[in-house]
């Protein structure tokens, strides 16, 4: 009797092990626990932040594509997404505190704005745009190879420039650089700038960033420095003498080549009139951040929208859809490409 209960219990194990075996294999989702019969995970909803640099009717309506092509692409790495939700923040720092918040779980926000909420987001990529001929720290080197061109290859920033303009002073200057002579601060400081709102990357803060690097001053403490109100009003006062030094962003000249003549009364091109006397550090473009709050995100999600953006951007579909942010595509980046951010931001504080 002993023997034969042994053989019936053996026999009741096996079956018991054969039968979850069998539930096991026929329930398999890749080890997630929530997906379907393809092995993909399921995600109920996604939320994707806009930060409000338009209207917010006009990005909402414009990035509505957004939507399925996100979904798609998210089911090519493995992701069934049930809804892609967009959202805009009703200001920059609405965007960066749902990303804190985890209720916004991917975001389109500037540099600036990323690296003040850098605590609970990480950056996966950088919006691209077309490069310049120019890129290198030495104002001499752009002065030689005028005039700065468009290339069709793309990169993830841009430079702020400071543009000496035809007066007598702004010619003194250009002049040194030339001749590879350090300007000093009483060279910059006997000179007029003009100088954009204290919000700009280009007209004022990387610059600002420039000057406290190289000089351990700052825009506060030039004698003379005139606020535009635009660059179209900064160029014209360059042209007519008003302003030795203009700040503005790398193609700026480009963008003011034909009214420098037709509207500004100069007779030589710009690139003749002008030259370089100061060069900032790389301005990184907006980025695609991800909430580390998020409790839908890990590591596989990140890499999965990060390459889904990246395809996006590659379509002629999808680029339609970012030109709202004037974005051409996107780039992987990483954290550190933004110390130069939370430097200007400190230097921000610094003169509130």
């Amino acid at each position: 009797m002993l023997k034969k209960g042994k053989g019936i219990l053996l026999l009741v194990l096996s079956l018991s092990l054969s039968l979850l075996l069998f539930v096991g294999c026929s329930n398999d989702d890749g080890g997630t626990g929530n997906g379907d019969e393809e092995g993909n995970k399921k995600i109920d909803k996604l939320v994707v932040g806009f930060v409000p640099s338009r209207e917010p009717y006009e990005i909402v309506t414009a990035t509505e594509p957004l939507k399925d092509m996100l979904t798609d692409q998210l089911g090519e790495f493995g992701y069934d997404v049930d809804e892609v939700e967009i959202t805009v923040g009703t200001n920059y720092e609405a965007v960066g505190e749902g990303l804190s918040a985890g209720t916004i779980d991917v975001a389109l926000i500037p540099g600036g704005t990323y690296v003040l909420y850098d605590d609970s987001a990480e950056v996966i990529l950088a919006a691209t745009r077309d490069s310049l001929s120019n890129d290198s720290d030495d104002p001499k080197e752009w002065n030689e190879n005028k005039p700065t061109e468009g290339l069709s290859e793309q990169t993830t920033s841009y430079r702020a420039i400071m543009i000496a303009g035809p007066s007598d002073k702004g010619k003194e200057l250009a002049a040194k650089v030339n001749d590879g002579e350090e300007l000093t601060w009483e060279d910059l400081n006997s000179a007029t700038w003009s100088v954009m709102s204290s919000s700009s990357p280009a007209g004022y803060i990387y610059p600002a960033l420039w000057l406290d690097e190289n000089y351990d001053k700052t825009i506060t403490d030039l004698d003379n420095a005139i606020i535009s109100d635009s660059y179209g009003s900064a160029f014209a006062r360059l042209a007519a003498d008003q302003v030795d030094i203009v700040l503005a962003y790398a193609d700026a000249r480009r963008d003011f080549e034909e009214k420098w003549i037709d509207e500004y009364g100069q007779t030589d091109s710009v690139w003749e009139d002008t030259d370089l006397i100061g060069v900032t550090p790389a301005i990184y473009n907006d980025t695609v951040s991800v909430s580390t709050t998020s409790d839908k995100m890990d590591d596989e999600l990140k890499e999965a929208i990060q390459e889904s953006f990246i395809n996006i951007g590659d379509t002629e579909e999808g680029k339609e859809v970012i030109e709202i942010y004037s974005h051409n595509g996107y780039q992987k980046v990483k954290d550190s490409d933004y110390d130069n951010e939370r430097k200007a931001q400190e230097l921000i504080k610094d003169l509130e």
